[in-house]
C-alpha cells in the first residue's frame, strides 16, 4: 500500500506540473460551448443567418432550443470528443516515459511494477473523471447563460446520470490505449491506435454492427436522451468489459513480464 501511495503521488506531480492538464481542460471546455452555441442558433436562426452562421445544420443536429435537446448535444459530443480526449490522456500517461526516456529511471525505482501502472491507471481514471465531471457543471453554466427553456432538477438528475454513464464507458475502453503505448514505447502507435478504432466505430455504426464493438457503445448511448435512455444489450456491456479487461491484463503483463531495454 505504501508502494502504491508513493507511485500515485509521483503520478500526481508529473500530472499537475504539466501544460496537458490545462489543454485537456480547455479542449472538454469546447463541448458545452458548442452546445451553447447550437442552442443559441436555434433560439433565433434568422440572426444566425444575418451573422453568417449556418442554422439548418444546428437544427438538423440540435432540433428544438430546450434543455432536453441541449442534454442529448452535450452528450453525443461527449461521446466522440471523449473517446479522443480520455485516449490522449491515457496515450500521453504511459507514453511519455518512453518519449522523454525515463523509463528506465523508473524501473530502477524501489516500487513494485504493478503499483507504478495501478497509480498511472488510477489517474487516468479520476483525471478523465475530472473532465467529464467539468463538461456537466461548466454545461449548466452555459446553458443558463444562454438562457435555454425547460430546465429542471429532475432533467438536471437524469443528465448527470446520463452523462455518467457515457464517460465510464468511454474510461473502460481506453485500457487498449493504455496497452498500445507501452507495447509501441511512446505516443504514436496508442494515437493512431485510438483514429484506428474511432473510424472503425463510425463505420460499424453506419453498418448497424456497432452493438457487438465496444468502442461504438458509448457513441450509441449517447443516441438516447436523459429522459429517454437508449437499452443496450448485454452483449454491448459485456464487449465493453472484455475490452478493458483485456487492456488492463495486457498494460499490467506488459510492465510485469516484458524486458524493458529503453
Amino acid at each position: 500500500m505504501r508502494s502504491y501511495a508513493a507511485a500515485l503521488w509521483m503520478e500526481f506531480l508529473k500530472v499537475k506540473r504539466s501544460k496537458v492538464t490545462w489543454i485537456t481542460m480547455i479542449v472538454a471546455s469546447f463541448v458545452p460551448l458548442v452546445g451553447g452555441l447550437f442552442m443559441l442558433i436555434l433560439k433565433d436562426p434568422e440572426k444566425a443567418r444575418q451573422l453568417g452562421i449556418i442554422s439548418a445544420k444546428a437544427q438538423l443536429l440540435g432540433g428544438t432550443a430546450d434543455w432536453p435537446s441541449y442534454a442529448g448535444l452535450l452528450a453525443q459530443i461527449l461521446a466522440i470528443a471523449g473517446l479522443l480526449v480520455f485516449g490522449f490522456i491515457a496515450a500521453w500517461l504511459f507514453g511519455r516515459e518512453y518519449s522523454d526516456r525515463t523509463m528506465k529511471d523508473l524501473l530502477a525505482l524501489p516500487t513494485s511494477r504493478l503499483a507504478i501502472v495501478s497509480a498511472k491507471f488510477t489517474v487516468v481514471t479520476a483525471w478523465c473523471a475530472v473532465l467529464a465531471i467539468w463538461v456537466y457543471v461548466f454545461g449548466l453554466g452555459i446553458g443558463a447563460i444562454v438562457n435555454i427553456p425547460g430546465w429542471s432538477r429532475e432533467l438536471a438528475l437524469q443528465t448527470a446520470g446520463h452523462l455518467a454513464a457515457i464517460a465510464g464507458l468511454t474510461i473502460v475502453i481506453i485500457t487498449p490505449v493504455c496497452f498500445a503505448a507501452n507495447a509501441g514505447r511512446g505516443y504514436l502507435a496508442p494515437l493512431g491506435c485510438l483514429i484506428l478504432l474511432l473510424v472503425t466505430a463510425q463505420l460499424l455504426a453506419a453498418l448497424g454492427w456497432a452493438d457487438y464493438f465496444p468502442w461504438a457503445v458509448p457513441g450509441l448511448l449517447s443516441q438516447g436522451t436523459a429522459q429517454e435512455p437508449i437499452s443496450l444489450s448485454a452483449w454491448s456491456y459485456a464487449a465493453v468489459a472484455l475490452a478493458g479487461a483485456a487492456g488492463l491484463a495486457g498494460t499490467f503483463a506488459w510492465w510485469q513480464f516484458t524486458d524493458q531495454t529503453s
